[in-house]
């Protein structure tokens, strides 16, 4: 009940006696188990697991290498599962009960208090959502799995990458070395964008043979037990000219710019503002859309940020990545990303794929 108590405190102190949850997130990390079903309910006495016939042998076998799944109990329901959530909660003398209302619908919500009569529900806004920003150590070290899993994968796509091949053979190619070295599976969609299409910052892979003398962008992350990892990587297929070079080193000298105003206490805003202005001073103002991170664990985009947008303080324990970029309409695009745990006094960086310009 490690997440399961951190929660039940939060609710305890807004007067609730328990809590529930219907979505896979929340469920994955209050059990460390994963399901497409089922609901999950905190109170002070467990987190109870409820879930029907094609997952309840699966969460126990799950206790045999998930810790958070040790006071977890698996409840299986038969029939109707709010039907299920009534006979529980009656059962374990609980009168208030709260739910997420930012993940419900109201058609959701509704139909809970309609199954649900004799209790006292409402909703509140991110119940999870805040107590995920700071991540456990269990939780770092499956990241840090999943970065080195994409770390391998990058290096492994630098010797597979020929002439002839198309975007979609690079990011099948990366997508089947990560599931072959461990993954779950990916943590998004892989991006990888050549010549032209590198201008757009999610493109989408096609049949487009690889632009020689030209960017290619590969964006992409393997999940681990859940958990995300996300990189950039912008290599140069043949050689680069002389304004080439130059976008390159724009990016990475605001990526390092960025880096270095992290620690424990900036906001969102500085360490954007480090990365943004040095793009813009180089003469790329207008060419820099997006914020220049965010933070990501269970699910590749959580809050907070590093934006404009976001002056709360970033703290010590949220993993986060840093992620400039300058994209020229029709032209090309450069983005280069690193993945940071923060630290009291700076950072880790968890990724160590080379940063500087490749040519292949």
């Amino acid at each position: 009940m490690i997440n399961g108590r951190i929660i039940y405190e939060k609710i305890k102190s807004q007067g609730y006696d328990a809590a529930v949850f219907f979505d896979e997130i929340s469920q994955r990390y209050l059990t460390g188990f994963h399901s497409t079903d089922g609901i999950v309910l905190v109170s002070e006495q467990e987190t109870a697991l409820i879930i029907d016939s094609r997952y309840f042998e699966a969460a126990f076998l799950s206790k045999n290498n998930n810790e958070l799944f040790d006071d977890v109990t698996p409840y299986l329901f038969s029939s109707r599962v709010l039907d299920s959530l009534n006979e529980h909660i009656e059962k374990k003398n609980i009168t208030s009960l709260v739910f997420d209302k930012t993940l419900l619908t109201i058609a959701q919500a509704e139909k809970l208090k309609k199954a649900l009569p004799n209790f006292k529900i409402d909703g509140i806004s991110d119940i999870c959502t805040v107590a995920r920003q700071t991540k456990s150590e269990k939780e770092i070290k499956n990241i840090k799995v999943a970065q080195a899993i994409t770390d391998a994968a990058f290096k492994h796509i630098l010797s597979f990458i020929k002439e002839g091949q198309t975007e979609t053979e690079v990011a099948a190619e990366l997508e089947y070395f990560a599931r072959k070295n461990g993954a779950d599976g990916m943590a998004f969609e892989t991006i990888a964008v050549s010549g032209k299409k590198s201008s757009v910052p999610h493109g989408v892979p096609s049949n487009v043979i690889l632009t020689q003398n030209s960017f290619f962008t590969m964006d992409f992350g393997a999940r681990y037990n859940g958990y995300c990892s996300d990189m950039t990587r912008t290599v140069v297929l043949g050689k680069s000219d002389s304004e080439m070079k130059h976008v390159y080193d724009t990016v990475l000298e605001a990526q390092k710019r960025a880096l270095e105003s992290i620690k424990s206490g900036v906001t969102g805003v500085q360490v954007d503002s480090a990365a943004r202005e040095y793009i813009y001073a180089n003469g790329y103002e207008g060419m820099f859309g997006h914020s220049t991170g965010h933070s990501l664990g269970l699910e590749i985009h959580e809050s907070p940020r590093f934006s404009s947008a976001f002056s709360d303080k970033i703290m010590a324990g949220m993993v986060m990545t840093v992620e400039p970029g300058i994209y020229l309409p029709g032209k090309y695009g450069v983005r280069i990303e690193d993945m940071v745990v923060i630290t009291e006094s700076g950072y880790e960086n968890l990724t160590v794929s080379p940063k500087q310009l490749i040519e292949l």
